[in-house]
């Protein structure tokens, strides 16, 4: 049996500019995971989340294409990664096999219900990882990101990738995506294995050195956000607002550049006086479109780490689900866990994740 667990993410800094090819964003892979395991099967496969129901969904093939019993199936992203890996495992000459995938996952609460750590990106990235396992691939990081990049864009249509990113190399990494169009166009016109060993256009993917006082604490304020319609909505308003967008873009690239040298120095004041720089962008996109990315919520929850010594912004789309706060050192995190639980926000126990070891920040009690 073959099982792989991928972590999820927070975005630090960078959110929304990122999507457009070369504006960097910073983020970091966190301890609660997405598991696949994968065992080989005969004559018919399976598929199964206990995210979604406890009964597999089954499939045979038909041409050696993957084909479902049933017509609707919640599992688009897992489908996309399964048909691209096998799509470069047959370029690989290998012969496609029968088994039975299982998804778990940490990133929700009991309910089901999501912490915006990136469950999607995850999982993609798990089921590309666990098929290179089961056709004996070998990939290396950067394929297995380019890969899982392509299966993911295939979904959901828009977006930055980072998740991506985050879960295949772990740890904090500063990023900014690909040319999304030259991508697609030469998708058209060479082989999978050929694009993923081209470059890739102002694709970057860079880890960071943390510094060692710095502290990483997370709050939910329990209101789950959909990243893909909030980002889809920021799209339509910057068309109107050209020039006040490309202002945005141009700021937050600045932004989070010099937060970047920050990581390189070991500057943790730089760091914090970029996350509230970054907070005051997001708010400006707002006004520029409209979209409401810090809820009243997540404005409580900043506001309320401001006060202890804390920088704070939302993380990621906004809209709700999580915010991050870096702190200097210790002092001040109690008491904002405190002040966080009677407001109704949730401190989050999550840990920074690195493949092959776990740096520990003050987040768990």
């Amino acid at each position: 049996m073959i099982e792989v667990s991928t972590p999820g993410k927070l975005f630090i800094a960078g959110e929304y500019a990122v999507v457009e090819q070369g504006h960097p964003a910073i983020i970091v892979a966190v301890d609660q995971f997405v598991t696949v395991t994968l065992e080989s099967a005969e004559n018919v496969g399976s598929i199964q989340s206990a995210q979604y129901s406890s009964l597999p969904v089954r499939w045979t093939r038909r041409n050696n294409e993957l084909v479902l019993d049933i017509r609707e199936n919640p599992f688009h992203y897992v489908l996309a990664a399964i048909r691209l890996t096998e799509k470069y495992a047959q370029e690989q000459q290998k012969e496609l096999a029968f088994y039975h995938l299982k998804v778990t996952s940490e990133l929700d609460n009991s309910n089901g219900r999501k912490y915006g750590l990136g469950s999607s990106g995850a999982v993609t990235v798990a089921t590309v990882k666990s098929l290179s396992l089961f056709y004996d691939l070998d990939l290396s990081e950067a394929e297995i990101f380019k890969l899982s990049a392509l299966a993911h864009l295939e979904v959901q249509g828009n977006g930055s990738c980072g998740d991506i990113a985050a879960s295949c190399y772990g740890g904090w990494i500063a990023f900014s995506t690909f040319d999304h169009q030259w991508v697609n166009d030469q998708a058209q016109k060479q082989t999978l294995t050929a694009l993923l060993q081209a470059t890739w256009p102002k694709l970057m993917i860079k880890p960071l050195t943390v510094p060692k006082k710095l502290r990483l604490l997370i709050g939910w304020t329990g209101s789950p956000a959909s990243t893909s319609d909030l980002v889809d909505q920021v799209n339509q308003s910057k068309e109107v607002q050209k020039n006040a967008y490309q202002k945005f873009l141009d700021d937050s690239k600045m932004c989070v550049e010099t937060m970047i040298t920050g990581f390189d120095s070991e500057n943790i004041s730089l760091i914090q006086t970029q996350i509230r720089k970054n907070r005051q962008l997001l708010q400006q996109l707002t006004s520029l479109t409209g979209v409401t990315i810090e809820t009243p919520a997540l404005k409580k929850l900043c506001n309320l780490a401001q006060t202890c010594g804390g920088a704070a912004k939302s993380s990621g789309a906004g809209g709700g689900d999580c915010g991050i706060v870096i702190f200097k050192q210790k002092s001040g995190i109690l008491p904002l866990m405190s002040s966080w639980e009677k407001e109704g926000i949730t401190p989050l126990p999550l840990h920074v994740y690195f493949y092959g070891k776990q740096e520990k920040n003050e987040s768990k009690r």
